[in-house]
């Protein structure tokens, strides 16, 4: 019998709760025999009503020093002390899997590699996608391919405020309004519209899909705080749909060019019919070409699904643990703005022989007397650059997937 320990009793810790209690015989024969039994939930709230009560503890070490106690599920969010719980349970011997980004995002290098020195586990499957699989297709299923770029839509907050925008003709203000009433959005959206959340995301894939340490501090980040309904207005009319998007391309050179921006998406992406509050993930790889795993990518169930996964994962391979994750990195492996090329959507007040003037060839969609609307050529960072200084006046840019 493997006992199990859960680390916070909020959203994901609850529905984790739940599915090993309501899943038990199913769990069991996934684990080859092998029944999980929920020994411990640690949360500083009383629970003294609850109809397990006698298994809830306020004390960390009871969990820690437990030798019954082989995986522990880290559901407390945030990196204190997610952090220092997390490595002390490692370092006595117990695996660990979280749906906590930050963490892993932050910290994620220096964790695998106390797991690996303690011949434990160290799995994060929530952490990307909630409920979506993509961790372990990432690092199984596509390991025969060289993945060459993962475009994905990590954020559900920020996708419902812009479907809200396209199918409602709302405002930002009015939609973010709209995500908060019905909990899609904090009263502090700020890591969510910003594209803090996105950025952490994409920084663990490109990581797991490389197999060296991105730092999402390293990576160009930018939200959706300035997009407006006349941008909606001009997107509409080339067919094509606005998506913040998290985006790793790994070059020839070993280099990884990252990113998280809004991005231009033409109606015939798959991409661009991802609405809502769900997630999408586009993985190229250059034997399989593109692959796109969709699904809710947060909530109580979806995401305590993917962590009991790993919890199953965790008993499967007590004996052995898997190799999972990345190694530090070597030197500087991020790839400047100058390695990748976009085309860009542009409005501007100046004039459309200034435009020319300044980017050359470009395909306008509108021109009237407030604004000049525009694609660009492809353009390097240095060359965007040098034609947005050459205008005036820049009311949007936005980055064009293709």
């Amino acid at each position: 019998m493997a006992k199990v320990a859960i680390m916070g009793f909020g959203t994901v810790g609850s529905g984790v709760y739940d599915i090993i209690e309501q899943n038990s015989e199913k769990l069991c024969r996934n684990t080859y025999g092998e029944e999980i039994s929920l020994k411990y939930i640690l949360d500083i709230r009383d629970f003294s009503d609850h109809p397990r009560k006698e298994i809830f503890t306020k004390d960390f070490d009871v969990i820690l020093n437990d030798p019954e106690v082989t995986v522990v599920a880290e559901a407390m969010g945030g990196l204190h002390p997610a952090y220092e719980f997390t490595k002390s349970l490692l370092l006595a011997g117990k695996s660990v899997v979280t749906s906590n980004k930050e963490l892993v995002a932050t910290y994620g290098t220096e964790l695998l590699e106390t797991a690996s020195a303690n011949n434990v586990n160290y799995m994060f499957e929530a952490s990307v996608g909630g409920g979506i699989p993509v961790i372990r297709p990432l690092h199984q299923d596509l390991t025969a391919n060289k993945i060459t770029r993962i475009a994905g839509i990590l954020n559900g907050t920020t996708n419902y405020i812009l479907y809200q925008m396209f199918t409602k003709n709302q405002s930002f203000d009015d939609a973010l309004v709209d995500a908060q009433e019905k909990g899609y959005a904090e009263k502090n959206p700020a890591a969510d519209i910003e594209g803090h959340d996105a950025c952490r995301k994409i920084a663990i894939l490109a990581s797991l899909a490389s197999g060296k340490a991105v730092d999402y501090r390293d990576i160009e980040t930018e939200g959706i705080v300035n997009i407006t309904l006349d941008d909606v207005k001009y997107a509409e009319k080339i067919n094509s749909v606005i998506k913040l998007i998290g985006y790793a391309d790994f070059l020839e050179n070993g280099k990884i060019y990252s990113v998280v921006s809004p991005m231009i998406i033409s109606s015939s992406s798959p991409l661009s019919g991802v609405d809502d509050v769900f997630n999408a993930i586009m993985v190229t790889g250059n034997c399989v070409g593109n692959l796109m795993f969709y699904g809710a990518g947060a909530g109580k169930l979806p995401t305590a699904s993917a962590v009991v996964a790993d919890v199953v994962d965790c008993v499967r391979h007590r004996e052995r643990p898997k190799k999972i994750g990345w190694d530090k990195a070597e030197g500087n492996i991020m790839a400047s703005k100058d390695d990748v090329e976009f085309a860009y959507f542009i409005r501007t007040e100046d004039s459309e022989d200034a435009v020319k003037a300044a980017f050359g060839d470009v395909n306008f969609i509108s021109s009237n007397d407030n604004e000049r609307v525009f694609i660009t050529q492809k353009l390097s960072g240095t060359q965007m650059d040098k034609a947005l200084s050459e205008l005036s006046s820049i009311k949007t840019s936005i980055r064009v997937l293709d």
